[in-house]
């Protein structure tokens, strides 16, 4: 095996060995020493790929933005065709499927970037981009927004053990979020944002 090989293949383990112990311990307990006896890799080989544990934080975020991300892009190429904001759509969806999604530890990954806040900086960025994509396609710029920023709360709420909807409740609103038969309705009777048709400088 050559060196990049063994080197791409030594981070999946790390990655995968500190999914597992926040998922299971907490994040509190993700150390360098515990994600190397976790995955079997010598603390040597683990230093080689990550000097610090803000390294491994910074790689599981990336790791859990890049998932996302070909989630997202997936559910266009299955969805997209037939939505006139689809966008919109994926990241509504994609949200969703972070509660959904089992292997996805994103709350425990939540808890330990919140020990390092710096790193977020990231998702911000991430966000920018996707919220960008979702203005450009919509009619009214405001609804879109609020749609989105509705399915953010739903999920980062329910992650956080702070939603009070039981999961039917939740589900049939992310349905609702995603009906876009029923906001186009509210576009024609609004005419579209202020936002949406203002030209900017």
């Amino acid at each position: 095996m050559d060196n990049a090989s063994r080197s791409q293949r030594t981070r999946k383990a790390v990655i995968q060995a500190a999914l597992a112990i926040i998922a299971r311990d907490g994040p509190g307990r993700l150390t360098l020493d515990a994600i190397a006896r976790e995955s079997g890799v010598s603390k040597g080989g683990l230093m080689h790929q990550f000097r610090t544990k803000e390294a491994v934080l910074k790689a599981l975020l990336e790791h859990q933005i890049e998932y996302f991300a070909d989630f997202s892009r997936a559910y266009m190429a299955e969805h997209g065709a037939g939505q006139a904001e689809p966008h919109l759509a994926a990241q509504i969806a994609t949200l969703r499927e972070t509660l959904v999604e089992p292997h996805s530890v994103a709350f425990a990954i939540f808890g330990a970037v919140a020990q390092e806040p710096s790193l977020l900086s990231i998702t911000r960025e991430s966000d920018g981009v996707a919220l960008e994509a979702i203005k450009a396609e919509a009619k009214d710029q405001d609804l879109a927004l609020l749609r989105w920023a509705a399915a953010r709360g739903l999920a980062v709420s329910a992650l956080l053990g702070l939603c009070p909807l039981g999961e039917d409740e939740r589900e049939r609103l992310f349905d609702r979020l995603l009906d876009e038969g029923r906001w186009a309705a509210l576009t024609e009777k609004s005419g579209g944002s202020p936002a949406s048709s203002t030209s900017s400088d």
